[in-house]
């Protein structure tokens, strides 16, 4: 099976093409400066690199527990960042998921359409809008996305715990000065806004029959 997450590099052409034209001829090269340099920060250099590492693995053991579960599905990280969302703000538009995981439309509806074919998630038309497609967990993309998350919450739990008192409100400000401040103002609302209670969801949304009556999954859009 294809690795799916190949589909989620991300290349910054700016990134790409600042160094080419730094070294351009006629130009002068900028002084390299520092992480902690450019930032005005007091922190060493060193001192950030090892926090870089630390944050290397950390990502890699937290995203390692449901990479283990995801294997049995033959699914990856791509699967389970769109079960997630859909699980916690069940009746989510797919503008918004596109939005919130900044992916290409193609990217997400291969994604999407396996996750829908296999029952795990239904998609169903808006009912002010009908060109709006709306998705909702099923009882089974519920039990998945619960067991995915669940070592994930006895790891950050345990790491909270050892970090002593004060680490939750550090964490929050760490992770959140982590993103981009052009997108901190969207996070925070959907940080805000209360995960949908999976009793409440369109009871059409446990059965994909009924969301789909011919039978068809339809495509993302």
């Amino acid at each position: 099976m294809a690795d799916i997450n190949q589909a989620y590099k991300y290349v910054n052409m700016t990134d790409l093409n600042a160094p080419m034209s730094r070294g351009r001829k006629g130009r002068t090269p900028e002084p390299r400066q520092s992480p902690a340099e450019a930032k005005g920060t007091d922190v060493p250099e060193a001192k950030l690199q090892e926090f870089a590492e630390l944050l290397f693995f950390a990502y890699r053991d937290f995203t390692g527990d449901p990479d283990a579960i995801l294997k049995d599905f033959g699914f990856g990280r791509a699967h389970h960042r769109v079960l997630h969302f859909v699980n916690r703000h069940s009746g989510l538009r797919v503008a918004d998921l596109l939005e919130l995981l900044n992916i290409t439309k193609q990217s997400l509806s291969r994604v999407l359409k396996q996750l829908i074919d296999q029952g795990y998630i239904v998609q169903q038309a808006g009912s002010s809008d009908r060109r709006e497609r709306l998705l909702f967990p099923t009882e089974r993309g519920r039990a998945l996305a619960e067991r995915l998350a669940a070592p994930q919450m006895v790891r950050l739990a345990n790491a909270l715990e050892a970090a002593g008192p004060g680490a939750e409100a550090a964490l929050r400000r760490f992770l959140e000065a982590m993103i981009n401040a052009e997108d901190r103002p969207k996070v925070s609302s959907i940080m805000s806004a209360s995960p949908a209670d999976p009793q409440a969801a369109d009871p059409k949304a446990a059965n994909p029959k009924a969301a789909n009556p011919k039978g068809g999954t339809g495509g993302a859009t």
